[in-house]
């Protein structure tokens, strides 16, 4: 299977965000991704996972939620990590962008979320009811969505640790509060990020799983 990795920039309102486009020949979907701080399109964890869903014919697009200078500044203030609406308004920015361009104009469209990433992904959804058909989080804080949980309608998994114990309960908390498809798989013995040997497998093998039955139509 052919992949096509592009680099590319997105402008999104006052700044310009840069990803990187990853589609093989036969994309019918793609799924964005949302990290938390620190993160970004350069990550190990989610490149491994993208290039899983790549194997399986989905698209994807790993970008950076922040710029350069809005990085270097949470670094020190935190300023950003936790501005679940800006990262939210950043994705839905992106998301648009994507449906406007020539080749991705006519892809189904999911998000995968990781820690704060997941919120902005939840939000997101809720905000593109008709675009997003699908959402997975990954040691995520779904709480952090807030009001806008009931009005998720993507069917939506959370993944989390088996030994990320408060994330686990903030997880439960927010699926009580939605109404759309959802499931909360815990994955044993594994922590927030999902380092120990053979579990970021697991969570690219069941997130592929996922996104093959809701965006692949």
């Amino acid at each position: 299977m052919t992949r096509r990795d592009v680099s590319v920039k997105i402008p999104v309102g006052k700044v310009v965000l840069e990803g990187i486009l990853n589609l093989t020949g036969d994309s019918k979907s793609i799924v964005l991704f949302a990290h938390g701080s620190g993160s970004g399109r350069f990550s190990p964890r989610n490149q491994y996972v993208a290039k899983e869903f790549n194997k399986v014919g989905i698209g994807t697009l790993l970008f950076d939620l922040l710029t350069i200078t809005e990085e270097e500044e949470d670094e020190l203030t935190a300023e950003y990590r936790f501005n679940i609406p800006l990262l939210a308004q950043r994705l839905v920015g992106v998301t648009e962008w994507l449906k406007k361009e020539e080749a991705t104009k006519g892809l189904v469209v999911g998000y995968f979320g990781a820690s704060t990433g997941a919120a902005a992904a939840l939000i997101g959804a809720a905000k593109l009811p008709d675009v997003v058909a699908a959402v997975v989080s990954r040691g995520g804080r779904p709480d952090l969505a807030a009001d806008y949980l009931e009005e998720v309608r993507a069917p939506t998994l959370l993944l989390v640790g088996g030994l990320d114990d408060e994330v686990i309960e903030l997880n439960r908390l927010a699926m009580a509060r939605m109404r759309s498809e959802k499931k909360l798989v815990i994955v044993p013995g594994a922590t927030h990020l999902f380092e120990e040997p053979g579990k970021l497998v697991e969570v690219a093998r069941l997130s592929a799983d996922w996104f093959l039955r809701y965006l692949v139509r």
